[in-house]
């Protein structure tokens, strides 16, 4: 099977470097530019969870074309590269290629649609997955629990399993789901809990989860996102959605979202897919959620500080 990554920043070097080591045809495709040539001259150094290995077997680029055709691509790109990456892939793929998108918050499968048939989509949910980039071709793989995937429309079809058995052939723990679309919006209820408030406080998960004031805040945005999705006729496997969050965390006392390492590179981050999406969901279904909406204002206003 040829694989294209698109989007290789820390989680998609991952994918990339042990899908490539496992035997697959593998294109790295990223803008940055001195990642790709370190990735041509001397191959992917991937280290940490997934032991270390510098996996030289692979190819990269800037451009998509460069891949040819290809069996599989997965969007590894933070939220607000989706689109132009479907664009992309739409441009170039064979009517029996599949997309595979990973993303953290919601949003990204609909954005997808407007440049290719739902069809050829799947969904992808990473859970307690880390990983930060050391270097140019080099890239520390931090954690990893399982790699969830599944069809939009529900069902566990024999495309889902080809897909699964690339992942675990190429060490993932992964399963399929028939309601991928629950485990999004799980998902998204841990992600709209952690990634603001600890952004907004400056903090790892434990150091919000000990600190009373903090907690309360991150409970607040919880307990809107789960309204939210209650709202949506979500399919949730708990009633109780800060006891779920609360178990989830506690085993991420060092962690700190994505969105607050965006902070501290003072970089824009993905909030307008995750706090920023509360929200907009409330005003439709006219909710309110002053937690988020406070929290939203707070680092977009911060944001506005950063060159990009």
């Amino acid at each position: 099977m040829k694989i294209a990554i698109v989007g290789t920043g820390a989680m998609g070097s991952v994918y990339a470097g042990l899908m490539a080591d496992a035997g697959y045809q593998v294109w790295a495709i990223d803008l940055w530019q001195d990642h790709v040539d370190a990735i041509n001259r001397t191959g992917l150094r991937v280290e940490g969870y997934s032991g270390d290995r510098t996996v030289s077997s692979l190819k990269a680029s800037a451009d998509l074309a460069d891949a040819g055709d290809c069996d599989l691509y997965i969007i590894a790109t933070k939220a607000d590269g989706v689109e132009k990456a479907a664009k992309a892939i739409s441009a170039v793929m064979k009517p029996s290629a599949l997309v595979l998108t990973i993303q953290n918050g919601l949003g990204s499968a609909e954005r997808i649609r407007q440049h290719m048939p739902p069809e050829n989509v799947l969904i992808g949910v990473a859970e307690g997955f880390g990983a930060s980039m050391r270097g140019p071709g080099h890239v520390h793989h931090n954690n990893m629990q399982l790699v969830r995937l599944g069809e939009m429309a529900g069902g566990i079809t024999d495309r889902v399993q080809k897909v699964e058995a690339v992942w675990r052939n190429s060490g993932f723990k992964v399963k399929s789901f028939d309601d991928i679309d629950q485990l999004i919006w799980e998902k998204f209820v841990c992600n709209v809990t952690l990634s603001a408030p600890c952004t907004a406080f400056m903090c790892t998960v434990g150091e919000l989860m000990s600190d009373p004031a903090r907690w309360e805040v991150a409970q607040g945005c919880c307990r809107e996102a789960y309204a939210m999705g209650i709202a949506k006729g979500v399919a949730f496997s708990f009633d109780d959605p800060v006891a779920y969050v609360t178990r989830y965390a506690s085993g991420l006392q060092e962690a700190r979202p994505s969105m607050l390492l965006d902070h501290f590179a003072e970089r824009r981050s993905e909030i307008d897919a995750i706090n920023g999406m509360v929200p907009i969901l409330g005003r439709e279904l006219g909710i309110p959620s002053p937690y988020n909406d406070t929290l939203c204002a707070v680092l977009r206003a911060k944001e506005d500080g950063f060159e990009s």
